[in-house]
Formats: structure tokens, sequence, C-alpha cells
């Protein structure tokens, strides 16, 4: 595998530049190609056939970019469909999820976690079986927030709307005594500042896509397939609709420009 060859970022839409984020930060001297199925997002109210074969088609493009490493920046993806992917393709992958789910394990000291997420991360009950994967004795309680992924794209970060509604969806939570509380979608790291003041101090928040970009280094190490560096790193964007929209928003999301972004028509795989 070549070192200097981009590791491929795959998501439903928007928010996995989140995950990119902390890779740069993590990496700064590895390349990116990311890929935003954003003509076809959400992928959270889709059936577990139709969102497989859509990341499968997604995959298939990044794949063709020479890519060294994947990385499923889709919670969604993550929970139904990871390991029948995995099983397809011949090069690493990471997903979102158990990152996440292996921090938290780790974290908690009482026992008791809660993770929120999309409606079809939450409905398939892969945190739950992840988490207890690592640590069999933890209750796990989990709310899907699915206002929380429109906030953040529409901007409303902080304030009194999205104060009632981390308010309204995590008093459950909050009242089952958790200490940990996993950020199961990577849209919800930018409403960390409103989640940590309804939770309170003493709940710790496991953000995925940190987790998700520490297990990416780790695994890069230990393949072999760390950049050498010297280099301009390549930093690639590709979406399915407009260029236009995704930038104006993922720029948010990213900390930083997107100049290099194109749109284009994946190959639909029947």
């Amino acid at each position: 595998m070549n070192q200097s060859a981009p590791i491929g970022v795959f998501d439903s839409g928007i928010g996995g530049l989140t995950v990119v984020r902390e890779i740069l930060g993590h990496m700064p001297s590895e390349g990116v190609v990311y890929l935003g199925d954003t003509a076809r997002v959400p992928y959270g109210i889709r059936s577990p056939e139709t969102i497989k074969r859509y990341a499968r088609e997604g995959i298939r493009f990044l794949l063709a970019e020479g890519i060294k490493f994947l990385v499923i920046a889709c919670n969604t993806v993550s929970a139904v469909g990871l390991d029948d992917i995995s099983s397809d393709i011949d090069v690493p992958v990471v997903g979102v999820l158990e990152p996440g789910a292996k921090a938290a394990a780790e974290s908690t000291e009482n026992g008791k976690v809660g993770v929120i997420g999309t409606a079809a991360t939450i409905k398939s009950r892969s945190y739950i079986r992840a988490i207890r994967a690592f640590r069999g004795d933890v209750e796990v309680e989990a709310r899907a927030c699915p206002l929380f992924v429109p906030l953040v794209e529409e901007g409303w970060l902080d304030g009194e709307v999205p104060e009632l509604a981390a308010s309204k969806y995590l008093g459950g939570l909050k009242s089952k005594g958790i200490d940990t509380l996993v950020l199961g979608c990577t849209h919800y790291p930018l409403l960390k500042p409103v989640i940590s003041r309804v939770m309170g101090p003493e709940v710790k928040l496991i953000d995925s896509a940190a987790e998700t970009a520490r297990e990416v280094s780790s695994q890069l190490a230990a393949r072999g397939l760390e950049s050498a560096g010297g280099k301009t790193p390549l930093r690639k964007f590709y979406v399915t609709d407009s260029p236009e929209g995704f930038t104006a928003v993922g720029e948010r999301f990213l900390g930083a420009a997107i100049e290099n972004i194109k749109k284009v028509q994946l190959e639909v795989i029947r």
C-alpha cells in the first residue's frame, strides 16, 4: 500500500467533516479525500438494504481515487452496514461507532452510559452491543435526537432553541444517573456546549469523531501506512449535490475553508 495515498472519508452528507477536522488535527501530513452523498441525505430514514447500497456506491468512488484507508464517517452506515462493507474491500476500514463505544466503556465509572444519535442508529442497537462487547456490565440508555441535525445545519448551535431541544431529549438520560454520554452522530460535536450545560459537569461527553481520528492514527502506525510527509497533503472534497450549499455549512464543520470541491455522479449499483 502506498504511504503517500490519501485517507478516504465517506459520509451520507456533511457531518463527517467533523471527523475530517479531527483527522487533520491529529495527522496534518495525511492527505484526505472526502465524499458526502448530499443528494440522498439523510440515510437515517432509509432501510438497511438501501443504506448499504448507497454506501457501497460511495465507497466504490473513493476506492477509484486510490485511497489507502477508509473511514465510514456516518454513524448510520457504521451501525447497519460496516461488517458487510468491510468484507467487500481490500483497504483497512474504520467506522465511527466502535471507537466511541470503546471510549465510553473505558470512561464510565458507575457503569451507566448514555448514547444519543439518529433514529436509525438508535434503532439498530449497535452502540449498545458495541459498548457491552468492551464491558459487559455496562447499563446503556439510548435516545434518538432527530432535531439536532437540522439545528446544526441551520447554524443554531447555541441559544434558547437548541437548549430547549437538548433539555427535552436529554432530561430522561440525566435522570438515569449516567456519567458518560456518547455523541453518536457526527453533527453533535457542534452542540457540545449546549449538551454539556444540560447534562452538567459530572457527565463526560464522548466525541465519536475525535475517537475515530485517534483510531485511524493508531491503525496507520500499526500498518506502516503513515505518510512520510515532505509535500503538501492532498485535500479533495466531493459531493453529489450542490457544492455551494455544502461549502457554506461545511466550513463551519471543518473549521477551515473548503476550496477543492466538485459535484460528482455516483455509479448506481443494482
